[in-house]
């Protein structure tokens, strides 16, 4: 028999066992004395809280926090609270995580989970995350095993993208793991980036050791051999290694390293080079093994220098026919290769493709569709991949454009929504590539920049094209 529940103490309703507020009235309803510690933190945080947020139930616990699902009452939308165990709180300190997780709050990036909110509450640390429906890698690992190539590899390239954009901000994660990269919408997102920033600083003051309150920092089978060494200087290259060895699992189905204690992980991290993962499964191809080989490089000299060096061989491999991209896969790498032909994309970076395609749409369009019209809302600018358009206002032919062209890119620099002023239709069998102006104001900074930098461009030869046209009256 299933057990239904304990009773709501306000309405009677059944309340899920898993759940700490009643899901018919609100009312706070926690587990009775089976999970004391469990019970303590949420009704701790529930009445500190309790004006902003409503606490509903617990979604998972690691070795250094719970994490809650609450509904965030001023904004009316589901969130997630990660509160640090009590021991971590009292070891850390309010000074030392807020100016940790505030740095961290500063990323904006669609592969990084972004930060709604933090702080102190009942003596609790606490930060508040947007509520990311889908798996973890973790469990997507656990159900299924080993992923197909070329979605384990799409994977590492996001997961790449959005550690690049923290590096450039000089931000190290430090705790790259299955458990760390949630997938929503097929797509990868890190999460935990301040936890990891604040312990690690806390860990590496003079006499701190985060074992004598039974924390460490770091998952050790993912552990480079420098952080595993505990060495105080860890750059990029620590992450580097870390998704390297996620990426081993994503393709081989196991871990690199198999040990049944810490120190002998630690030994194997330092000392034992892994077999190649296309030894535990023959249909990884020879380029991915050297990715994975030098990812994981136990000499930092010899390891990948930077994201861009390792999202540079990702791209080259999902981009070849060195792996077998299921059908639904084919179109995004069809894609790539079409913007990396266009001359609007020759300064972008692979990385920033990528990006680049996961906040735009493609439609193929018969000749005589209207893109747009006279006076329809300008939210978003397209260019076209294919094909060929004319742009008339009035009737009057103002402009025919082609393959690499973009038009409707006033939406964007004018940074406000304008009535179209024009129309544009196909002439010919087309596609459109479309970029929603609110999903590039999203898009890392560098990628925005990219933008930029060619729109600016165009708009410097059409103005020249316009002088000389004057100058030939």
């Amino acid at each position: 028999m299933v057990d239904s529940g304990r009773p709501c103490p306000a309405c009677a309703t059944p309340v899920p066992v898993d759940a700490l507020s009643c899901p018919s009235c609100g009312a706070i309803s926690l587990p009775s004395a089976g999970d004391d510690a469990r019970a303590g933190i949420a009704l701790r945080l529930s009445r500190a809280l309790g004006q902003r947020y409503r606490v509903e139930r617990e979604l998972g616990r690691g070795g250094m926090a719970v994490v809650f699902l609450a509904h965030d009452l001023r904004h009316d939308r589901p969130v997630a609270i990660k509160v640090l165990l009590p021991e971590l709180s009292r070891f850390l300190g309010l000074e030392r995580f807020l100016r940790e997780i505030h740095i961290a709050a500063q990323l904006n990036h669609p592969h990084v989970l972004s930060l709604h909110d933090s702080g102190e509450a009942d003596g609790l640390l606490y930060y508040v995350m947007p509520y990311v429906e889908g798996d973890s890698l973790r469990r997507r690992l656990a159900r299924e095993g080993p992923l197909p190539v070329a979605e384990a590899v799409r994977i590492a390239a996001e997961v790449a993208d959005g550690l690049a954009y923290a590096h450039h901000l000089g931000v190290v994660h430090r705790d790259i793991k299955p458990e760390n990269i949630l997938l929503t919408q097929r797509h990868a997102v890190i999460a935990d980036f301040g936890i990891a920033r604040a312990v690690a600083g806390a860990g590496a003051g003079p006499g701190s050791t985060l074992t004598t309150v039974g924390i460490s920092l770091g998952t050790p089978q993912y552990m480079s051999p420098e952080q595993a060494a505990a060495d105080p200087a860890l750059d990029h290259r620590t992450d580097i290694y870390s998704l390297g060895v996620v990426m081993y699992q994503l393709l081989a189905g196991v871990l690199p390293f198999n040990a049944k204690n810490n120190f002998s992980m630690m030994y194997q991290i330092t000392s034992v080079e892994p077999p190649l993962p296309s030894s535990h499964r023959k249909e990884v191809p020879p380029a991915l093994d050297r990715i994975v080989r030098k990812a994981m490089e136990k000499d930092l000299d010899r390891r990948y220098q930077s994201w861009d060096e390792f999202s540079i061989d990702l791209a080259d491999v999902l981009s070849s026919e060195a792996v077998r991209l299921p059908s639904e896969e084919v179109a995004d790498s069809e894609k790539f290769n079409t913007l990396r032909a266009m001359e609007f994309f020759r300064e972008f970076t692979d990385a920033e493709l990528w990006e680049v395609l996961r906040i735009s749409s493609w439609q193929d369009a018969e000749p005589g569709k209207a893109i747009m019209r006279v006076g329809d809302p300008g939210d978003f600018f397209c260019m076209l991949a294919s094909g060929e358009v004319k742009v008339t206002k009035r009737q009057k032919l103002l402009n025919i454009l082609n393959a690499g062209e973009c038009f409707g890119e006033m939406a964007y620099l004018s940074r406000q929504t304008n009535e179209r002023s024009a129309d544009v239709v196909t002439l010919a069998p087309s596609r459109v590539i479309t970029i929603r102006c609110d999903d590039l104001a999203h898009a890392s900074d560098a990628c925005q920049h990219r933008f930029d930098r060619a729109f600016m461009s165009i708009l410097v030869e059409r103005l020249t094209m316009a002088n000389n046209r004057l100058s030939a009256v």
